[in-house]
């Protein structure tokens, strides 16, 4: 099962297990990783579930389509690496992936 690591905006670092196919956003859920509300529950209809992934992996996770680039009009502190983690699904190769999470949703 692929690795996840969250960092939040302190620096702590929270590493949990993702299952293939799950996103971020659920596995951060699933996983009680504080700094993700997703408050649409994954819908990608809000920006609550906001991350910003670590430059290394940015082009591997790749790039937000068009509707989630305009749900992170929504998001505060947008960076080039914003992602909604509802959108990003995990693959094998994303173990390792890290994520950091903003000091605030929305």
């Amino acid at each position: 099962m692929p690795k996840i690591t969250y960092i939040d905006a302190a620096g702590t670092a929270r590493t949990v297990e993702g299952s293939v196919g799950a996103t971020v956003m659920e596995t951060a859920l699933r996983n009680n990783v504080p700094g993700i509300d997703a408050e649409c529950g994954g819908a990608c209809a809000c920006a609550t579930c906001h991350v910003y992934v670590a430059d290394d992996w940015a082009e591997r996770v790749g790039p937000a389509e068009d509707m989630e680039q305009d749900m992170l009009d929504f998001a505060s502190d947008v960076r080039a690496t914003s992602r909604l983690s509802c959108q990003i699904k995990i693959a094998p190769e994303f173990d390792g992936l890290t994520v950091h999470t903003p000091a605030r949703q929305g």
